[in-house]
């Protein structure tokens, strides 16, 4: 229990209305967007500024109070769950759109500003920003860089480290740090901020954002492929990737979640496909008309049993929407979803489906999965009950085994999602020691009394 001279100490630094205590704001901040963690924090803040964050961080550093931060809430890795009690810093409330230079392609953001208003404002004068997590509607862009999130837009344009240019990050004892800049070239000593992105709140409260922008692509066209077998689906991805053609985007989505989505939001789909694919290629009108040609040749030679080109961007939008309700669809699915996030090479994506059916077959779970197959990165998800210890343990199990087999193949426990608490226990057999070792250290550089996000990444025995 957090002593109450800390909280009156607090409320002097941000202002009684930006100091939350009451039960039922503890409770809204004790989740994320996993099924599977909750635990209560004692004192929620709402900082505005750098200097508060830097104070927030003094006061906590001084009194060894975990200090868990905290975007809009939707990683699902837990993440952002305060799992030690003690403060959630939580920065929403920073959520100021600082400067868009069209002219340099580079934005400067709070960490708080939501995806999908900077987006629009972006449109507004031309401009993208690739990097599109399917949480776009609420999460923060600060989220995005503790989590280095990526998203459909990946396979042609990259994560998010491949954007970030300038940070200012608070770190544990309070020092207000600058990374970076505005240019898009910087060969100064050791790339420190790409410790940061990603580094999911253990490291720094990252306050101030630089971001590259590119040009709003004039042209995009939409696809949708239809298969009657999964691993078909993903060998297809493959042909598609090994002919020279990169689209923006290709998304899997199989069977159960197609169904799902017609059953919640009826939109005409082909209940009956095994997979489908979702295609876009993007850029100057010549280039999407051939692109999508060539794309239709290779889903055509490669078994598609039907395809579909959205006859205009009403239609295109319709076949995009129904792939953001994916995950609402699997998680509304049971009492409890282990939903995660494993990517394997491209080429290694028909053999990995068919590994997950395995799987499948000999745990007598039913894996569903969608993800972004153009990058190798897919979501198996198992539907369970938290409440019945037997079967959570079977399943957890289970997508051990899920895990193992991407490792063997060459792929990784994250493509987007982050560690968290999720895969922890994972992370010894993914990492060489010596590195994981290294990480410990450089924690224990930065935050020597480990008040930042403590518990996440490693397991406990290992801080």
């Amino acid at each position: 229990m957090l002593e109450k001279k800390v909280i009156s100490k607090l409320r002097k630094i941000l202002g009684q209305k930006a100091v939350l205590t009451a039960r039922e704001d503890l409770n809204a901040y004790s989740y994320d967007g996993t099924t599977t963690w909750v635990h209560m924090p004692d004192v929620v803040v709402l900082p505005t500024t750098a200097e508060q964050v830097s104070q927030v961080l003094k006061l906590a550093n001084d009194n060894k109070v975990p200090v868990t931060p905290r975007g809009a809430g939707t990683n699902v890795s837990g993440g952002s769950i305060p799992i030690k009690g003690g403060i959630v810093l939580c920065t929403t409330r920073m959520n100021k759109i600082l400067d868009i230079n069209k002219t340099n392609l580079t934005a400067t953001v709070e960490p708080g500003v939501v995806l999908q208003d900077f987006n629009i404002a972006l449109a507004r004068q031309g401009l993208f920003y690739p990097p599109d997590p399917q949480s776009f509607l609420g999460c923060t862009i600060g989220g995005t860089i503790a989590e280095n999130a990526g998203g459909p837009y990946c396979v042609k344009y990259g994560v998010t480290k491949q954007y970030v240019l300038g940070l200012e990050v608070v770190l544990a004892n309070g020092y207000i740090m600058q990374l970076g800049g505005v240019t898009v070239k910087n060969r100064t000593g050791y790339e420190l901020m790409m410790l940061f992105t990603g580094s999911e709140g253990t490291l720094g409260v990252i306050t101030r954002i630089t971001l590259r922008l590119m040009p709003l692509p004039p042209a995009n066209k939409t696809m949708m492929a239809i298969f009657d077998d999964m691993a078909v689906g993903g060998q297809a991805v493959s042909s598609i990737m090994a002919s020279g053609v990169v689209p923006a985007k290709i998304e899997f989505v199989d069977n159960f979640v197609i169904r799902r989505i017609e059953e919640m939001t009826p939109m005409g789909l082909p209940v009956e496909a095994k997979a489908l694919l979702l295609i876009q290629a993007d850029g100057s009108p010549a280039a999407v008309e051939a692109e999508a040609k060539q794309i239709v040749d290779i889903l055509k030679k490669s078994g598609a049993k039907e395809i579909k080109v959205a006859k205009n961007a009403n239609e295109a939008a319709r076949y995009w929407k129904m792939r953001s309700a994916g995950f609402a669809a699997v998680f509304s699915a049971a009492h409890t979803v282990l939903a995660e996030d494993v990517a394997v090479p491209r080429d290694k994506l028909a053999e990995f489906i068919r590994k997950l059916e395995d799987i499948s077959k000999k745990s007598g779970f039913f894996i569903s999965y969608l993800g972004h197959a153009g990058d190798g990165n897919l979501h198996p998800s198992i539907f369970t009950d938290i409440r019945n210890k037997k079967e959570f343990d079977k399943a957890q199990k289970t997508m051990g085994e899920i895990f193992e087999a991407a490792l063997a193949l060459g792929g990784v426990l994250s493509g987007e999602h982050g560690i968290g608490l999720e895969k922890q226990r994972f992370l010894k057999r993914a990492m060489d020691p010596v590195a994981l070792n290294l990480m410990i250290k450089i924690k224990g550089i930065l935050d020597p009394n480990h008040i930042l996000n403590p518990g996440k990444i490693w397991e406990e025995e290992k801080v």
